[in-house]
């Protein structure tokens, strides 16, 4: 819901922009190319900032798709970054991947030889017989 309270102002910015510029100053392409400066800086403050802000603390949405041949495992937040974990059976390996603001600076973590998908296997319990 905020995202679109976020576009519809500015969208609202760029038709109040298209009316200066070409109603009252009589500028097409003064208002054409305001227009497009506010459009580009409202996409590159959305992905580089206001994405990953909206979706954690006022109930925006985020789409990621988990790579072909892995399962999902879990999901966190460290700080404004969220932090996914994947298992790939292929290799046997958990694999932590970072997704941070405009997916600029992203971490990964790979956990070798872990095999989270298999019951644990609990020690034989002395049977009763056998405790005599």
């Amino acid at each position: 819901m905020i995202t679109y309270v976020y576009w519809g102002a500015v969208v609202a910015l760029v038709i109040a922009i298209m009316a200066v510029f070409a109603g009252k100053m009589n500028s097409i392409r003064g208002a054409l190319i305001a227009s497009a400066v506010v459009l580009v800086a409202g996409w590159v403050a959305y992905y580089f900032y206001f994405e990953q802000l909206f979706v954690k603390r006022y109930g925006g949405v985020m789409t990621i798709t988990v790579p072909a041949g892995q399962h999902h495992i879990a999901v966190t937040w460290k700080d404004d970054n969220l932090w996914v974990e994947n298992y790939d059976p292929a290799t046997n390996t958990c694999i932590f991947t970072e997704y941070s603001r405009g997916n600029l600076l992203q971490g990964q973590v790979t956990l070798k030889n872990c095999n989270p998908l298999m019951p644990r296997q609990e020690a034989a319990a002395p049977s009763a017989a056998g405790a005599k």
